[in-house]
């Protein structure tokens, strides 16, 4: 376990290249308590990345650094099957760093831990995704809660910060900056997360028919409405990015697989 000037550092670096037309593991490195899965080969030679966590927990002192390369042509899709339980701290925040670089003709779709904050705690989540050029995919879909809401725990705690910004060849395409501090303001009184638990953010890179993605996405939220709530937006250089409100993560991960399977009709 690596330290810094923060205490512990949890780490989990991996790159991806392709050889003989297949997506190949080149480097993985990590330290405790991440494990990675033998890697699952998709039917288009790309892979599927699976990392499970022998503890979920970011806990006092606890940093996370992760790092993903993916290169020329390689195809990845990363999911995690754990979730992170932000614990309360007696001094700093949980935070974790995300780095991602996705070069020409390369694709990345990143399914990121959940965050559980618990009554008291605070979290700072950091990404930074960089695509070398326009023929560079990533998709992405991360999952925010309000907390332990079985437990009696909505936005109790301190704060709770994500912020994430993806470039293209340099250019910025997409922020995103949510930061709720509930002892500053209240979440329910100025419509934070519109009286839901969980919000769902997807980005996308341009598909190659946006409108017709844009049309079955609407329709899907149209048929989920009793469930959740969301809406899509076409970004300047047609990209998309969805958000989606709704009271069970579980909810809204299989609207959110529904939502990227339809790119495989409208592939990018």
């Amino acid at each position: 376990m690596k330290e810094n000037q923060f205490g512990k550092v949890s780490t989990l670096s991996l790159e991806a290249g392709k050889r003989e037309g297949k997506t190949v593991l080149s480097d993985v490195r990590f330290t405790a308590p991440y494990k990675i899965m033998q890697p699952f080969l998709l039917p288009d030679g790309g892979i599927q990345v699976m990392l499970l966590a022998a503890s979920a927990g970011i806990m006092e002192g606890d940093r996370q650094a992760f790092s993903f390369h993916i290169l020329p042509g390689a195809k990845v899709e990363f999911l995690s099957q754990s979730y992170d339980k932000i614990h309360p701290m007696d001094s700093g925040d949980a935070k974790r760093e995300t780095k991602i670089s996705v070069a020409s003709g390369g694709s990345f779709c990143f399914h990121p831990q959940p965050t559980i904050p618990f009554a008291g705690s605070a979290f700072e989540n950091r990404m930074e995704i960089e695509l070398e050029d326009e023929t560079a995919v990533f998709q992405m879909c991360e999952i925010l809660t309000c907390g332990r809401y079985a437990r009696g725990e909505r936005f109790a705690y301190r704060s709770f910060r994500n912020y994430v910004e993806i470039r293209r060849g340099g250019r910025l395409i997409y922020r995103d900056n949510t930061w709720y501090e509930p002892e500053l303001f209240s979440m329910e009184e100025t419509g934070m997360m519109e009286g839901f638990t969980h919000q769902a953010n997807l980005f996308v890179t341009k598909p190659e028919d946006g409108e017709a993605f844009c049309e079955e996405v609407r329709n899907l939220l149209e048929d989920e409405r009793k469930n959740c709530q969301g809406g899509i937006t076409r970004l300047a250089e047609g990209d998309y990015a969805v958000r989606l409100f709704g009271w069970r993560g579980q909810v809204l991960e299989e609207l959110s697989d529904k939502i990227l399977r339809l790119l495989r009709k409208n592939p990018v």
